[in-house]
């Protein structure tokens, strides 16, 4: 008997997925675990795997389409089977059942059929085209030679604005070519070189921009700003790489001390759920990773019970997994608190957005040297400026400042993370 192939819900948050790619077509026999095809889902793009069997009957959906979370993808049945009447049910929904929808018989003329507004760019190249464009000339009462009309034409200059120095005041073709040269730029025709484009929203952009807007809105912000000097961690960088031949970042350090920082301070470590708040008993900190499509937050769990070099290795490899869309939502979920690092960019002090459930989330900048006064005496400090925001319903300055301050002690005496 036909039956419908529907999407699954892919992600613990996924609300619909868009089809990246379709890996079967009408007349295959589908098995359970064969591969359906590539769905871009609020996470990451990631692979759908049949859990049904039969023969694709009818797709009803194609690549680019967005579907709803178990909305209808394609019919599966035996060879030969009919399926009119289970696509023209009435739970028909997506692309084909938009294809097959009727007319109206409303006498009423259509909305549609009335003239478009102009759209923002038109509207605006409209506005400056009336801007620049020269004022209706009265030829016929200015002196002006035959040529010097073609020419003011041809470079859109009003000649009512030219002084003629030909005999009696006659404008020629001289006093054109000397006005346009002068023009001011109110009075030149600009022409864009490239053409605006639209672009499709991605599942991703569209969930970055759902969360980040409900965070942003819907908790209230604060931020508290510190300043780190990182000479010892840089002393402490370069004397484990040179005596275990061991690799780790700056960021990589940040994440330990952040670890042990939150250990100590829980209710940093928490999450807003309405009634209550809830303090983790899981350290989990997610690390923001920029990729083509935006921006996405493996997570590396039980990170206090993490080595150094044990954080660099998982750092390294959600990293590489990231950029090659192969994250798991298993290994996106979880997160407790959150650190997003723009200091390998340059950027000296930003502030993020709290990314939810998380109270807190640390903002990283870049390491910059700075003169000091240290003991009486002038220094080159290396400072990392931190910014931390909290979300006010769950954490209130004071705890904030003081998980700020151990942080700092971790960073500025790295043997402190040994211990």
């Amino acid at each position: 008997m036909a039956e419908f192939l529907r999407l699954p819900r892919m992600s613990d948050t996924m609300e619909e997925g868009v089809i990246a790619s379709i890996a079967i077509k009408v007349g295959d026999t589908l098995n359970p675990g064969d591969l359906i095809g590539e769905v871009e889902t609020d996470k990451a793009a990631m692979d759908w795997e049949s859990d049904q069997e039969g023969v694709v009957l009818h797709i009803i959906a194609g690549e680019g389409d967005a579907i709803p979370v178990n909305g209808r993808f394609a019919i599966l049945g035996e060879e030969g089977e009919s399926y009119d009447d289970l696509l023209n049910s009435p739970e028909s929904d997506g692309p084909e059942a938009a294809k097959k929808a009727e007319p109206s018989s409303d006498p009423t003329p259509s909305v549609a059929a009335a003239p478009a507004p102009p759209t923002p760019v038109a509207a605006k190249e409209a506005e400056v085209s009336n801007a620049v464009a020269p004022a209706p000339s009265n030829d016929s009462r200015v002196k002006s030679s035959p040529l010097a009309r073609k020419l003011a034409e041809d470079l859109n200059v009003n000649i009512n604005n030219v002084q003629g120095s030909g005999e009696d005041g006659r404008i020629v073709k001289r006093d054109i070519e000397a006005f346009a040269s002068n023009a001011p730029t109110a009075n030149k025709v600009f022409t864009a070189t490239l053409e605006a484009r639209d672009e499709r929203v991605s599942m991703m952009r569209k969930t970055i921009a759902k969360r980040l807007s409900e965070s942003k809105f819907t908790a209230p912000h604060f931020y508290l700003k510190i300043s780190v000097d990182m000479r010892n961690a840089m002393a402490a960088r370069n004397e484990i790489k040179a005596s275990f031949d061991t690799k780790f970042s700056f960021n990589d350090l940040v994440i330990k001390a952040c670890a042990m920082a939150l250990r100590k301070h829980p209710n940093i470590n928490a999450s807003w759920m309405g009634d209550i708040i809830r303090y983790h008993a899981d350290i989990n900190i997610g690390m923001a990773v920029a990729v083509d499509e935006g921006l996405v937050v493996p997570v590396i769990k039980h990170a206090d019970q993490l080595g150094l070099t044990e954080i660099s290795a998982a750092a390294r490899d959600f990293v590489g997994k990231a950029r090659g869309r192969q994250l798991s939502s298993e290994e996106m979920q979880g997160n407790t608190f959150s650190i997003s690092n723009l200091g390998m960019m340059g950027i000296e002090e930003f502030t993020a957005i709290v990314n939810p459930p998380d109270a807190c989330i640390l903002a990283v900048g870049a390491i910059k040297p700075e003169l000091a006064l240290e003991d009486g005496e002038l220094v080159e400090k290396q400072m990392m400026k931190l910014t931390l925001s909290c979300d006010h319903r769950v954490v209130d300055g004071a705890v904030g400042a003081a998980f700020l301050s151990t942080l700092k002690g971790h960073l500025e005496n790295p043997v402190s993370m040994l211990l």
